[in-house]
């Protein structure tokens, strides 16, 4: 048996005392959650706004919060961040229709000039909820407003014509899937997908009560082409080139006004 001296003996009693005293603190509980620990989400920030700068045009590629866009010549465009200090807006915008690693971003304001695969675009707009391009060359114009060989979704990659398009023929077709303007588009939230004209479907990722606010995912042809994230009543959203506002969320639906025509 390994003897120790009375020296070692004091020193031992000290640690225990010290142990002693150490679990009387606060600790975390078997779940991993100290006395400050609700359990409950945490409020997340809102957005100082302003709501949208700069104009847009029209004709020009909306990239939705979150999501992506299929361009012209094989290439895309994410709109992966946004920052807004009350007097300006930033957002940031990632290469690439869907995400990953090592993809070239820029901080974008409106005038700034983005090259895309080799295709340049002009910022139009920065909103909280999306950024408009508009392309300078013609040939990009027309590739963008070129009418599909079909109206009918197929639900894959043969959808790029319906889900990342300027034709004023197929928006009018996804507009008229949605609820009138001034009416109620109601998504539950149960996990499920609601499906739209042109191949768009949208899902509520998460309702948090408590703090008021949800998540809203869509996707189209294979592609998310949003996911707005902490979305509160009186936030905007846009879907297929049409927006809504957030009026109400609870534990079982997420519920929009249509603002737009």
């Amino acid at each position: 048996m390994r003897r120790y001296g009375r020296g070692a003996g004091t020193g031992a009693a000290a640690a225990l005392a010290l142990l002693a005293l150490a679990g009387c603190g606060t600790s975390p509980d078997p779940g991993g959650k100290g006395d400050d620990d609700t359990g409950k989400p945490t409020p997340a920030a809102r957005d100082k706004g302003p709501a949208c700068v700069g104009e847009d045009p029209g004709s020009t590629v909306h990239v939705l919060r979150g999501g992506g866009f299929k361009l012209p010549g094989g290439g895309g465009v994410q709109y992966a961040d946004a920052t807004a200090d009350g007097t300006k807006r930033t957002a940031t915008l990632r290469d690439g229709a869907t995400y990953t690693s090592g993809q070239q971003q820029w901080k974008v304001t409106p005038g700034a000039e983005v090259a895309l695969s080799g295709h340049a675009y002009t910022v139009r707009q920065v909103c909280a909820h999306r950024v408009t391009l508009e392309p300078e060359s013609a040939e990009d114009r027309t590739a963008l407003a070129a009418e599909p060989t079909s109206l009918e979704p197929r639900q894959g990659a043969a959808d790029d014509a319906l889900c990342f398009t300027t034709n004023p023929t197929v928006l009018k077709v996804a507009a008229q899937g949605f609820p009138a303007q001034g009416d109620t588009l109601s998504l539950l939230a149960n996990g499920g997908v609601q499906r739209f004209p042109t191949g768009l479907s949208v899902t509520v990722a998460y309702v948090h009560p408590d703090t008021g606010t949800a998540g809203l995912d869509a996707n189209c042809a294979t592609v998310p082409v949003a996911g707005y994230e902490d979305v509160r009543a009186g936030d905007t959203v846009e879907f297929a080139g049409v927006e809504f506002e957030v009026a109400t969320l609870t534990d079982k639906a997420v519920r929009l006004t249509r603002t737009s025509g």
